[in-house]
């Protein structure tokens, strides 16, 4: 029996990633986290798989279980952009991902692991996922220095796993992301803003390059991005670091119109000045290149961002279901 390992399983995307799984039929399944946010584990109600693994507990396992793992999808991370203890993310994202890839490569197992459209920083150097570029990036918080800070590691390492392949997700959103709080996708903020006032906030411009709400960014439904990764788990095309997003920029504006549609609510957005603590760290644009991965032979067509809100809110956020 081989078994495919997710990290982050329960997780927004590792378990939509899962549920993915189980609808092409994969149950041999060993789902990695820490499991202790009950309403994140919500998102593992009804899913199938093998066996749960505590994340401190894996390398052990890895080293018993091996033999029978034929794939390791590492979505696992620690994701809070507004956490600024370094020591956190050079624990659980850098050094526990050097160490799955360590495994990886003693064992013979290919990987997938989840980088960030964060390690771009302000975009000064473009969008592109050509790996020459990862050394120059500048993110712009802890979080995002420790994703480029394995992308980096990643590239310069000899030994490598038998295929590998690493992903920079760009402003991801849809279902099972209702744990995240906070740190949910902007959709998710509009839903709960507009059921509770019937309005939404948006940051007024302080550039003016860009009207109030137009400020632009590559948003990538959650169930496009787990095809990716479901494809390259598959058909291991050239090993590498890839841009996940749409490769289209949409603006603020037209996300919250998208969201009072599939509301059915007649649109009122107000302006707000950004803090003035991130504002001088504010992303206008970001937006994917995917020339590298429709090489790999991706060519399957994404969600709009009006039918991914459409199908989110009214499948998902109106009826509380997860993915």
């Amino acid at each position: 029996m081989k078994m495919i390992v997710v990290t982050g399983a329960a997780g927004f995307i590792g378990s939509c990633l899962v549920n993915k799984l189980n609808n092409k039929g994969i149950r041999d399944i060993v789902v990695v986290d820490d499991f202790s946010n009950p309403l994140k584990n919500k998102n593992l109600e009804h899913k199938m798989f093998l066996e749960q693994v505590h994340r401190d507990q894996f390398f052990d396992w890895i080293d018993s279980h091996h033999a029978n793992v034929n794939f390791i999808l590492h979505i696992g991370a620690r994701t809070d952009t507004t956490e600024f203890d370094k020591k956190v993310f050079d624990k659980l994202n850098l050094n526990y991902s050097k160490s799955i890839w360590k495994g990886c490569v003693k064992y013979g197992i290919p990987l997938i692991y989840a980088s960030s459209a964060a390690t771009y920083g302000m975009g000064e150097f473009g969008y592109s996922d050509d790996h020459a570029l990862v050394d120059k990036l500048k993110p712009l918080n802890p979080y995002g220095e420790s994703k480029n800070e394995f992308d980096k590691w990643a590239l310069k390492q000899e030994k490598k796993p038998v295929f590998w392949a690493g992903f920079k997700f760009f402003n991801v959103y849809g279902p099972n992301e209702n744990h995240k709080g906070r740190m949910a996708s902007v959709i998710w903020h509009a839903y709960k803003q507009i059921s509770g006032t019937g309005k939404m906030k948006l940051f007024r411009s302080h550039n003016p390059l860009f009207e109030d709400g137009k400020q632009l960014r590559d948003f990538i439904y959650v169930k496009d991005v787990v095809d990716v990764l479901y494809y390259f788990m598959n058909q291991q095309p050239k090993s590498g670091i890839y841009n996940l997003g749409t490769g289209r920029a949409r603006s603020f504006l037209d996300l919250a119109m998208a969201t009072f549609r599939s509301m059915d609510r007649k649109p009122e957005v107000e302006f707000i000045d950004t803090p003035v603590d991130i504002r001088n760290k504010y992303q206008y644009f970001t937006e994917a290149k995917m020339e590298k991965l429709h090489e790999a032979g991706f060519e399957e067509p994404f969600y709009t961002l009006e039918e991914g809100i459409e199908e989110y809110v009214q499948e998902f956020l109106i009826s509380g279901r997860s993915f």
